[in-house]
């Protein structure tokens, strides 16, 4: 899994001689295994999500819209409109994609997920969402 999620200004000129910044991977207090868990981070106006046990390190691209709206769904317990695709397969495997990019396909396992939706519902990731509310993803803190 990614580590940390380098940003810089739209701002800065072509290469890379310009004040980068870096936002950490979030998990939800209700994963129990350590560091194998969905995480979310933002980026330069996008939301990342991975699944940190996964060996290909798959990494999920989305918008901070398309994340407040899979935010929203969970805490209603209802599907999620557009944006964030989750699908619920055979032996437990729960899968995420964006509905624009269907090939980057973020596995999990249903006892990870859960963990991650009891996260959502307690509001541990509302600040991702509010991104999408504020027009901005420069900082995850």
């Amino acid at each position: 899994m990614p580590t940390h999620n380098w940003q810089k200004s739209s701002y800065c000129a072509q290469g890379e001689s310009c004040l980068h910044v870096t936002s950490t991977w979030q998990k939800s207090s209700y994963c129990q295994e350590g560091e194998a868990c969905v995480h979310v981070t933002a980026g330069a106006g996008t939301i990342l999500l991975t699944e940190s046990s996964d060996p290909a390190e798959v990494v999920l691209t989305t918008t901070p819209a398309a994340f407040a709206e899979l935010i929203r769904a969970l805490k209603q317990n209802t599907a999620p409109g557009s944006g964030i695709e989750v699908v619920f397969g055979p032996e437990e495997r729960v899968r995420l994609y964006e509905a624009t990019a269907p090939e980057t396909v973020v596995t999990t396992t249903r006892e990870k997920w859960d963990a991650f939706v009891l996260g959502v519902r307690a509001g541990e990731f509302d600040r991702y969402g509010e991104f999408a509310e504020v027009g901005c993803a420069n900082s995850a803190g």
